[in-house]
């Protein structure tokens, strides 16, 4: 293995995660003999459906990190919007410095030399508990999120305005009752 920047900088990053106690998630490399590929243990984040689960990943560094972001993708095969149906994960984080030719991702909001692993496989463990469904790397996943977000907006709002006209309508039926009452002793 060669001593370039790149790999002292995975090295030392290796190291400082082996040292200290991380949440949600183990890393190491798949091969002693290529710092370039790591294999992460995820495990899925609590309140969330993934919760109770542990998923595989790799992430692929290139030659020329930190310049540029590595690639990462699920093993474990993952249901989410932001992951593809092939396992490539698409979160802002990874995708290559600069402007973004569509709009949507500011350039801070993309790769930046100053992200580590930890960095990376936080934000990927924040997007498991909260996707991104505007900018899908499964439409069907994406899909399927609006409708249970939805489903779960319309069931919370429904018992809200529920109780809400059960309230009135039983005031409503109280105030009738009372004034036939009254009407029927007259």
């Amino acid at each position: 293995m060669c001593n370039t920047a790149s790999t002292l900088l995975l090295k030392k990053q290796l190291c400082e995660l082996s040292k200290s106690a991380t949440e949600g998630f183990s890393a190491g490399l798949v091969d002693d003999e290529n710092i370039f590929k790591w294999q992460v243990l995820i495990m899925g984040p609590p309140d969330t459906l993934y919760e109770g689960g542990y998923f595989r990943a790799e992430l692929d560094f290139p030659r020329d990190y930190p310049n540029r972001p590595p690639k990462m993708r699920f093993i474990t095969e993952i249901w989410h919007p932001n992951i593809a149906p092939n396992g490539d994960v698409c979160i802002s984080i990874l995708h290559e410095p600069g402007e973004d030719r569509w709009g949507y991702e500011r350039p801070d909001e993309r790769w930046l030399p100053v992200h580590t692993v930890e960095t990376i496989i936080t934000s990927v463990i924040s997007m498991l508990a909260e996707p991104n469904p505007d900018s899908p790397a499964n439409v069907d996943a994406a899909v399927s999120c609006f409708r249970l977000l939805i489903s779960s907006h319309f069931r919370k709002n429904f018992v809200r305005i529920f109780r809400s006209l059960k309230e009135k309508f039983v005031g409503v039926c109280v105030k009738a009752k009372s004034t036939l009452s009254k009407s029927g002793s007259q």
